[in-house]
Formats: C-alpha cells, sequence, structure tokens
C-alpha cells in the first residue's frame, strides 16, 4: 500500500531486493557446491559442463543462462530486466565467491558440511523469493517451465520434474554432483519459497492474508 502511495519509493526497494537475491543466490550456490553433498539439479549440469571444458563454474552457468534464453524464443516467451539480471549476477557472484572460499572447507567435518548443505539450501529459498518479490521478470530457468506450461498447458510438476530431471541426468553423466543434497533441496526448495515469498512480497502478503480471514469467516 505504501508503495501505492509513494511510487517513487517503490523502484529503489525493488532493486535492492532483486540484486540482493541475486546475490545471496549465488552464495547459496557455493554453499551448497562446498559442502560437497550434493548440488541444486541445474548445478549439476553446470558443474559437470565446467569439469568437461575446464571453465569456472559461475561461467558456465552464465552460458547456459543464455542458451534457455534462447529456447524462449519459439514459446514466445519474453524477458524482463531482471531476467538479464539473473543470467549475468548469480555467475559472477558464485566465481568470485568460490574463489576467494578455494580450499578453505576441504577439511570441514561431516557436521559443518550439512550445516552448510543446510544454510545453503534455505538461504537459496530466501534469495528466490526476494527476486521474484521484486517483480523484473523470472530467471531463465524459471521463465523457460512457466513459458512451456503456458504453451503445452501441462501441469507445472510435470514441466518442472521432465526439465530438472533432464539437467540432472546430464550433468551427472557428466560429473556433476549428485548426493542426498541434491535430494534434499528438491523436496524443500518449494515449501520455502512458498512460506518466503510473503517477506518479500507484499501482493502475495495481502492474498495470503485475505485466504486467511476467508478461513476464519467460514469457521465462525
Amino acid at each position: 500500500m505504501r508503495d501505492r502511495l509513494h511510487p517513487g519509493r517503490a523502484m529503489p526497494r525493488r532493486l535492492l531486493k532483486l540484486f540482493l537475491g541475486l546475490i545471496a543466490y549465488g552464495v547459496s550456490m557455493v554453499m551448497m557446491l562446498q559442502s560437497g553433498l550434493g548440488l541444486m539439479p541445474w548445478d549439476v549440469l553446470h558443474q559437470g559442463i565446467a569439469l568437461q571444458g575446464g571453465w569456472p563454474m559461475g561461467r558456465v552457468a552464465i552460458a547456459v543462462s543464455f542458451a534457455v534464453l534462447l529456447m524462449w524464443i519459439p514459446i514466445r516467451q519474453k524477458p524482463g530486466f531482471g531476467t538479464v539480471c539473473n543470467a549475468v549476477v548469480i555467475g559472477l557472484v558464485f566465481d568470485l565467491v568460490n574463489g576467494w572460499v578455494g580450499d578453505r572447507l576441504l577439511d570441514a567435518s561431516l557436521a559443518s558440511r550439512a550445516a552448510l548443505l543446510l544454510g545453503g539450501i534455505v538461504l537459496n529459498g530466501a534469495a528466490t523469493a526476494a527476486y521474484l518479490g521484486a517483480h523484473f521478470g523470472p530467471g531463465p530457468r524459471d521463465g523457460l517451465m512457466t513459458g512451456l506450461v503456458r504453451r503445452t498447458g501441462r501441469s507445472v510438476r510435470l514441466v518442472r520434474t521432465i526439465i530438472e530431471g533432464s539437467v540432472l541426468v546430464s550433468g551427472f553423466l557428466l560429473g556433476g554432483t549428485l548426493g542426498v543434497g541434491t535430494v534434499a533441496y528438491m523436496l524443500l526448495i518449494g515449501p520455502l519459497i512458498q512460506a518466503m515469498l510473503p517477506w518479500f512480497d507484499a501482493r502475495t502478503r495481502v492474498a495470503a492474508m485475505s485466504d486467511a480471514a476467508c478461513v476464519e469467516d467460514r469457521s465462525a
């Protein structure tokens, strides 16, 4: 409501949410990688390509992002400002932070690595909710999924399973790290984003409050 009354204040807030979300997303990728317990599905592919080609994983993620954007053309999906930022910023942050961490966590205990994994998954959920809540457009991979859902009429669950299953198998065959962290991410990320989105998106928060009020009215 305050953003509607003061539209000039809305843009800086949205930009802050967008870039903090993208930076946090890149950091969460590093946390999962350094845990050594498994990566998110797309990062299994990024790591596999990086291992085969000898390129930094973050730059591979950027290249894959733009390759995915090319797939938007036949499904007539239009990118936003946040889409392009997503494609570039996350990979740059990943390479910067991962290069700084280096081998410092190589001898970490299993408990420390598990905490790093869990923290990375939670941070990834918050980061995704933040950049989605900024409303500057979906990331390349999310946009591919929603575009295919719109064009094919299939369910989000089916399309997402096919896409992520394909990249997961491809990445694993290329040498990407598939582990318990991968499974944990796939099980937890949806509920985490759903729970955290109202923190960053006033529209979602208002909708959730309206739903709660309706439930109370029915029970009254």
